[in-house]
C-alpha cells in the first residue's frame, strides 16, 4: 500500500483534492473527473488497469516519482464501469461540479454515487427478462431479517426467517446480486464461499451503525412520510426492520439521489408460496438449462410469450414462487381461460403490448433524473397505448382481469405533456438543446427564431433604417469588440438622426448604436447559451411531473405486467393444447395423458408418448419405477413435477385432464457430480441431498427421487434406497407423495409389503438381443434392466457386450431375490414395534447379508475340488470368497 496521508502536503493542489475524496470512499475504487476522462491514481490505477486491460502510465504530483495513474473516457464510462462492477467492485463515480472555464482555482469535484452490482443502473448491461436485486440480511439472535430490493423498478420487500435452510431458499429464489449484512451474518452457518464462488453474489458487511435500531426506524419513517412504523406494517418485524431500514440508509449513501420510486414496502412470508431450493430449481430446468445455462430448454422458454420486459420479469417470477393457495391458483386461471376463449381480444391487446417499454425502469431513470429525452418519447409511446388496451379489458368477466382494469390507469395527462413538450425525435444530450417542440414555450420559440432568423431580422433592420433616413450606403456590421453596429461614411454624415449614439470614429466613417439593434444583438449572440438552457430547464420540469406521478405509474406497470403474462400463459395454452387442471386440496395427483412441456416441444411431428400419473395420500403415496437408462424414467417424474408446478402458477397444464392436490414443495434428487472443492464425492453430494429431502419434506410434499444409492456398492446402495422408501411410506415419519426410480428392481418386493407402494415400469419391446423403448409408463415392475442391450445401443465393442453377457449369467446364479423377500417380511415385522425417528435411523441395519464368519470361508476353501476346476471358474470362487470375508457377498 501506498502511503498518502505523509506525502500529501507535498502533492499538487489537485491531487490533494483527489486524496480528500479518496479518504472518504477507501473501499471504492475512485473515478476522478478530469475534461473529457475519468482518471485513477495510485492503488486504484494499478487495479483498474489490471482488471480492466487498460494502460497503466504515470502523473507527475509534486512527489520524486509519478503517480501511478490510467483513465477512461467519460464518453464511454458504463462499459467500463459494468466491467469492474461485475467483478465485484464498488465504483465512485466524482464529477467537476462546476464549469471549467468559470472555476476560479481547483474546479469543485465531489462523489455524485457509487455503483455497486446490486446497485448499477445501466440497461444495456442488465437482462431486462430478470430483475437485479440487492439483498440486506441482519442475523439476531438467532433469526434473520432480510429485505430486499431492485433500485431499477422500485421493488422493496421485506420479511423474516427463523432458519438458515430457509434463508438459503430465499437466496436462491431471488439470486441478488449483491448482499449486505452485518457481521453477526458470517457466523450464522450460512456457507458464505459458496454464494460467492458458485451463486456469483457479492457480499458486503456493512458498519454496526447501519444496523441501528434507532437510525433504522427514523430512515424508514422519514423515507415513507410516517409516524409509526405501523403503517407500513412492520410492528411484527422486527429483525426485518432493521434490514429494510440498513438496506434503504445504504441506498440513499451510495446513490446520493432522489428514491422516492421506493415507493411502497411490501411484507410477505415465505409461507405464501411453494418452497424451491436451488437442487429442484436446476433438477428442473425451471429457468435455464443444467448444462448450457440458455433459457432455451426450459420451462419458461416454452411459457415465455410476453411482449414487454416487466411482463418477462413477472413470469419468471410466477414461475420461481408458485401459489399454494387454491384461491389465488383459480383466479389466474379464470383470467387464463377468459383469453384463451376470446382470441380476437387476446391477440389485439398483444398487439398494443408490443410497443410498451419498460415502464418500471424507465420511471426509475426518470426519478434518478438520468433518463433522457428520447426515455421520455419511450414512456409517452408506452402511454398512448393504455387507453385501447383498457378499453378492451372493460368487458372482461374474470375477477383478475377486472382487478387489472382497475388498477390500470391511462395517465392521459402525462402522455398529453410529454406529446406537446418533447420533439418527436429529440436528441440523447439534455444540454444541448433541440428538446422542446415548437409551440409548448414562447420564449424558446423566440429564441430558437433569432438562431435561426438573425440574419434576416439584422437585414429588415438595415433595410428599415435605410428608408428612414435616406442614407443609402447604411450597413449593419459586427465585430467581437463592439457587436452589431451601424456603419455610416462621411459623406450621409449629415443625415444620421439623434436618436444615433456614437460607438466609434473612422478615417472615413463612423459607427453607431440604436436601442432596437443593441436588443437585437442580445436576442441574437445570447440566443444559443439562453436557449439551450431553457430547454433543458423546461425538459427538468417535465421529468420532474412525471416522476410527481410515480405511484400511478408503478400501479400501472404491473398491471400491464400482469395482463401480459396471463395473455402469454393464454397463448401457450392455445397452441400447446393445455388444458386447465382441477385444484383440490386433498391430496390427490391425477394426470391423464401427461406431457414433458419442454421434451414435446424439442421432438418433431408429434412423437411424443403420452403417459398417466396417480398419487394420493393412500394407497398409492409412492411408484417405484423400473426399467432401462435411456427408456424414459427421469422424463416422466420430471413432467409429473413440471405439471404440478404449472397447475400452482395459475398456467394449463400438457394433459388431457389433471386433479392436482396442492403441493408445498417439490423436492427433486436427479443425477449428482461431485463436488471437489468442497472434498465431496459424487456419492457425498447424493446423499447430502437425500438428507436435505428426507429433513425438510413434509407429507403434503412432491418428492422426484431418482436412482438413489448409485454412487456405492450394490448392496450399500440397495439398503440405502430401500430404507429411504420405508421411511417416505411411513406417515408418522413423512408420509409424502413420492415418484422413486431405481434401476434395483429388487425393490419391487416391496409393493404388497407396504400398503403405499406400487410398481410401475417403463415398457421395452425385446427383439433377440436388442430392445426398442416404448417410452410408456405400465402397472407393474422390470425384471431386469437391460445395461448390457443399452451398452450395445451406445457403441460399446462387441467384445465387451459379449463377455458382459457372460459374466451376468454367473452372477445371477448368486441369486439374491428370495434374499430380498425374507428382507421385505422383516420389514413387516417391523412394523408392529415402535418406530424410532430419522436422527435414530441407523441405515446399516437395512444391510441384506449378516456377518460372514471366517471358518465358514475357510470350510468352503477345503471342500474345493481345485482339479475339476478352470481357471476362470477358480478365479471366479476366489473372488466369491474374497468378497464374503468383506461382507460384500
Amino acid at each position: 500500500m501506498i502511503d498518502k496521508t505523509n506525502m500529501a502536503s507535498k502533492m499538487t493542489p489537485m491531487m490533494q483534492q483527489y486524496l480528500q475524496t479518496k479518504e472518504e470512499y477507501p473501499d471504492c475504487i475512485l473515478f476522478y473527473r478530469l475534461g473529457d476522462f475519468y482518471e485513477m491514481f495510485f492503488d486504484d490505477a494499478i487495479t483498474a488497469s489490471k482488471e480492466l486491460e487498460i494502460t497503466l502510465t504515470g502523473k507527475n504530483c509534486g512527489l520524486e516519482e509519478r503517480a501511478p495513474m490510467c483513465g477512461v473516457p467519460y464518453h464511454a464510462v458504463d462499459s467500463y464501469l459494468n466491467r469492474l462492477v461485475s467483478k465485484g467492485y464498488k465504483v465512485a463515480i466524482c464529477e467537476q461540479m462546476e464549469d471549467p472555464k468559470l472555476a476560479k482555482g481547483i474546479v469543485k469535484r465531489d462523489v455524485i454515487r457509487i455503483v455497486t452490482p446490486g446497485t448499477n443502473l445501466d440497461m444495456q448491461a442488465l437482462d431486462e427478462t430478470k430483475n437485479n436485486y440487492i439483498m440486506s440480511i441482519v442475523y439476531i439472535a438467532d433469526r434473520f431479517g432480510l429485505s430486499v430490493a431492485d433500485v431499477t423498478t422500485g421493488e422493496y420487500m421485506v420479511t423474516e426467517i427463523e432458519s438458515s435452510g430457509k434463508m438459503m431458499d430465499e437466496l436462491t429464489k431471488f439470486m441478488p446480486s449483491e448482499i449486505i449484512c452485518n457481521e453477526a451474518f458470517y457466523m450464522s452457518g450460512m456457507n458464505l464461499d459458496d454464494l460467492k464462488n458458485r451463486l456469483g453474489i457479492t457480499i458486503y458487511s456493512l458498519d454496526a451503525w447501519y444496523f441501528d435500531d434507532a437510525l433504522c426506524r427514523k430512515t424508514l419513517m422519514e423515507h415513507f412520510q410516517v409516524k409509526s412504523l405501523q403503517g407500513l406494517g412492520l410492528e411484527d418485524y422486527d429483525c426485518g426492520m432493521i434490514a429494510a431500514g440498513a438496506l434503504l440508509k445504504y441506498l440513499e449513501e451510495t446513490q446520493k439521489n432522489s428514491l422516492s420510486h421506493l415507493s411502497r414496502l411490501t411484507t410477505y412470508t415465505t409461507g405464501n408460496y411453494m418452497v424451491l431450493d436451488s437442487s429442484t430449481r436446476r433438477n428442473l430446468e425451471l429457468v435455464e438449462t443444467l448444462r448450457e445455462k440458455q433459457k432455451r430448454g426450459s420451462l419458461l422458454w416454452v411459457l415465455d410469450k410476453t411482449k414487454t420486459a416487466m411482463g418477462a420479469r413477472t413470469l419468471r417470477k410466477y414461475v420461481e414462487q408458485p401459489l399454494i393457495d387454491k384461491a389465488s391458483i383459480k383466479k389466474r386461471q379464470d383470467a387464463i381461460e377468459e383469453l384463451k376463449n376470446n382470441a380476437i381480444c387476446r391477440e389485439e391487446i398483444r398487439e398494443y403490448l408490443g410497443p410498451v417499454y419498460d415502464l418500471e425502469r424507465l420511471v426509475g431513470k426518470i426519478t434518478y433524473q438520468s433518463a433522457n429525452p428520447r426515455d421520455l418519447i419511450a414512456f409517452q409511446s408506452s402511454l398512448s397505448m393504455l387507453p385501447p388496451i383498457k378499453c378492451i379489458l372493460e368487458d372482461m368477466q374474470s375477477e383478475l382481469l377486472k382487478e387489472i382494469y382497475g388498477e390500470m390507469d391511462t395517465l392521459e395527462e402525462l402522455c398529453t405533456l410529454v406529446k406537446e413538450a418533447i420533439m418527436e425525435d429529440p436528441p440523447l444530450a439534455m444540454k444541448e438543446g433541440g428538446i422542446i417542440r415548437e409551440g409548448y414555450n414562447e420564449e424558446v420559440d423566440r429564441l430558437r427564431r433569432a438562431k435561426s432568423d438573425g440574419k434576416g431580422w439584422l437585414a429588415e433592420l438595415e433595410a428599415k433604417e435605410r428608408e428612414k433616413t435616406g442614407i443609402k450606403n447604411l450597413r449593419i456590421r459586427y465585430n467581437k469588440v463592439f457587436g452589431y453596429y451601424l456603419e455610416v461614411t462621411n459623406s450621409f454624415k449629415n443625415l444620421v438622426p439623434d436618436y444615433y449614439v456614437r460607438k466609434q470614429t473612422l478615417a472615413n466613417a463612423e459607427r453607431y448604436i440604436i436601442p432596437e439593434l443593441k436588443e437585437l444583438e442580445d436576442t441574437i449572440l445570447g440566443a444559443e447559451d439562453r436557449l439551450c438552457a431553457l430547454e433543458y430547464e423546461l425538459y427538468c420540469e417535465a421529468r420532474n411531473k412525471i416522476a410527481g406521478e410515480i405511484l400511478r405509474i408503478q400501479t400501472t406497470a404491473k398491471a400491464i405486467a400482469k395482463l401480459d403474462v396471463i395473455a402469454s400463459l393464454a397463448l401457450v395454452a392455445e397452441r400447446n393444447n393445455y388444458v386447465r387442471p382441477k385444484i383440490n386440496e386433498k391430496g390427490v395427483i391425477d394426470i391423464k395423458d401427461g406431457r414433458h412441456p419442454v421434451v414435446e416441444k424439442m421432438i418433431p411431428n408429434d412423437m411424443f408418448i403420452c403417459n398417466d400419473t396417480y398419487l394420493d395420500d393412500k394407497k398409492n403415496r409412492i411408484s417405484i419405477i423400473t426399467g432401462p437408462n435411456m427408456a424414459g424414467k427421469s422424463t416422466y417424474m420430471r413432467q409429473t413435477a413440471l405439471i404440478v408446478l404449472m397447475a400452482q402458477i395459475g398456467s394449463f397444464v400438457p394433459a388431457s385432464s389433471a386433479n392436482i392436490g396442492l403441493v408445498d414443495r417439490i423436492f427433486t434428487r436427479v443425477g449428482a457430480s461431485d463436488d471437489l472443492a468442497s472434498g465431496q464425492s459424487t456419492f457425498m453430494v447424493e446423499m447430502n441431498e437425500v438428507a436435505n429431502i428426507l429433513r425438510n419434506a413434509t407429507s403434503k410434499s412432491l418428492l422426484i427421487l431418482d436412482e438413489i444409492g448409485r454412487g456405492t456398492s450394490t448392496f450399500d446402495g440397495l439398503s440405502i434406497a430401500w430404507a429411504v422408501v420405508e421411511h417416505i411410506s411411513n406417515s408418522k415419519l413423512l408420509g409424502a407423495k413420492t415418484l422413486f426410480a431405481t434401476h434395483y428392481h429388487e425393490l419391487t418386493e416391496l409393493e404388497g409389503k407396504i400398503d403405499n407402494v406400487n410398481n410401475y415400469c417403463i415398457a421395452v419391446k425385446e427383439k433377440g438381443d436388442d430392445i426398442v423403448f416404448l417410452r410408456k409408463i405400465v402397472k407393474g415392475g422390470a425384471d431386469k434392466s437391460y445395461g448390457i442391450q443399452v451398452a450395445k445401443l451406445a457403441g460399446v465393442p462387441d467384445s465387451v457386450i459379449n463377455r458382459a453377457k457372460e459374466i451376468v449369467e454367473e452372477l445371477v446364479n448368486a441369486d439374491i431375490t428370495a434374499r430380498v423377500k425374507e428382507i421385505a417380511v422383516q420389514g413387516e415385522n417391523q412394523k408392529k414395534k415402535p418406530q424410532k425417528k430419522l436422527d435414530e435411523v441407523d441405515l446399516a441395519q437395512f444391510s441384506l447379508f449378516d456377518t460372514v464368519k471366517d471358518d465358514d470361508v475357510l470350510k468352503e476353501l477345503k471342500e474345493l475340488d481345485i482339479s475339476h476346476m478352470t481357471p476362470i471358474d477358480a478365479m471366479n470362487k476366489l473372488y466369491q470368497l474374497q468378497n464374503k470375508l468383506k461382507n460384500r457377498w
